[in-house]
């Protein structure tokens, strides 16, 4: 995809208004007014005149700058190739490729894209989580999220008896 988008970035750069963003880890980020508008937590705050500096508190620099890869990624695939079905090939292999990340950088995105109002990221992280623990025991996702099992044996059993179709 990067050899169709050559050039692009800088057009986007050259024709749009530059937002300053201030993440919970004091870093700034400049960056397009049409990528920031991605998030729709964004894009209202520009809508109802918010200027300079948008902070986003619950979110960190490594996190932001992903989200911004991915925001980058979606304008300038959006407009080139809204009907090309090679750049929807190649656009998902992108997203594969930008999912192969830690647990931690996953949940962290998860949580990113909730706050930033970013349906499809917010999509794209929680089917990865979700592939990430499929076919997994109940064990093994508690360890995996460092969840107690606060069930006695007798509880688990009777969980376990009224749901045998969820243990099959």
């Amino acid at each position: 995809m990067a050899q169709n988008l050559v050039g692009l970035t800088e057009k986007l750069s050259l024709s749009s208004n530059k937002i300053v963003n201030r993440v919970s880890d004091g870093d700034s980020f400049e960056i397009d007014e049409a990528v920031a508008r991605e998030s729709h937590t964004i894009a209202e705050m520009l809508d109802a005149g918010c200027a300079g500096e948008i902070p986003l508190q619950n979110v960190t620099g490594k996190i932001l700058d992903k989200v911004i890869d991915y925001c980058k990624t979606h304008v300038e695939a959006g407009l080139i190739f809204e009907e090309d079905e090679e750049a929807k090939k190649k656009l998902k292999i992108w997203k594969a490729e930008f999912m192969r990340v830690d647990l931690e950088t996953i949940s962290e995105l998860i949580l990113a894209a909730n706050y930033l109002n970013l349906p499809g990221l917010l999509d794209l992280s929680c089917q990865t989580l979700a592939d990430y623990i499929k076919d997994k025991t109940p064990e093994d996702v508690r360890e995996i999220f460092n969840i107690q099992n606060d069930f006695t044996p007798e509880e688990e059993a009777a969980v376990r008896k009224e749901n045998v179709w969820a243990f099959e």
